[in-house]
């Protein structure tokens, strides 16, 4: 890979200038952050129950007793053998982050409309330890823009990323965060879509820092599931920790 090389006061120089655009980029970020927290809510009349390993589960129960949700809408349809590998990035970034998120008073929980023993079944296979359930029996997904029926795609009649989905994909990514009050009552609060998912894939960042990015083609043209890359040297050993 080609590069400029320069001396090291000159490099200095521009280190320094590129500081002053970061400095601004975050300055802004927080702008947007605020914005984002001070959106309103829509309360959630549907009592859905969702299927879980041991049985029904409702979305009041997937709050485990703290007052904020955040739902990974993970892309694995009712006849998929198994789940998006893009999704499956960002799964691999939770379960080291629950214990910070849940001491925020935050919960975390995946949602798929495949079946549950499909789901237990990859999320073994991966190694997930977050709550997963299944909503195949209710209308969760279609009612927060992550599922289409084919006719409504046919039509032109799915939405997704608040505008007309493009495509014939059934089974689309998202986040969407649930609040609830001191009534027990549910709100909607906010859900990102597409490329806004990727705020949530750490290693996106790491990447970001190095000259090559993500070294792709097309977005995520690069990512597989874990167990599936070539290199599967941190696979396969222990960690330092076990």
């Amino acid at each position: 890979m080609a590069h400029q090389t320069v001396s090291r006061s000159e490099w200095l120089e521009a280190r320094k200038a590129h500081l002053e655009a970061e400095k601004a980029f975050t300055r802004q970020r927080d702008v947007l952050l605020e914005a984002r927290r001070a959106l309103p809510w829509v309360k959630v009349e549907e009592n859905y129950v969702f299927e879980g390993p041991q049985g029904p589960v409702t979305l009041a129960d997937l709050f485990d007793g703290r007052g904020q949700l955040m739902i990974q809408h993970f892309m694995f349809g009712p006849d998929w053998e198994e789940g998006c590998p893009s999704c499956s990035l960002m799964a691999d970034h939770i379960d080291g982050a629950r214990p910070h998120l849940a001491q925020a008073g935050l919960s975390f929980a995946a949602v798929a409309r495949a079946p549950i023993a499909r789901i237990e079944a990859f999320r073994r296979r991966l190694g997930w330890g977050f709550p997963w359930v299944s909503s195949l029996a209710n209308d969760f997904n279609f009612d927060f823009n992550v599922s289409f029926k084919p006719e409504a795609l046919d039509r032109g009649e799915a939405v997704y990323n608040y505008r007309t989905a493009q495509g014939d994909m059934e089974e689309r990514q998202g986040v969407s965060v649930f609040c609830r009050d001191e009534t027990g009552g549910i709100f909607h609060s906010y859900s990102t879509y597409a490329r806004g998912v990727e705020s949530f894939i750490g290693a996106f960042n790491l990447l970001d820092m190095v000259p090559k990015g993500r070294n792709e083609k097309t977005i995520m043209d690069w990512v597989r599931h874990h167990d599936r890359y070539e290199d599967q040297n941190f696979a396969a050993q222990p960690s330092a920790a076990e």
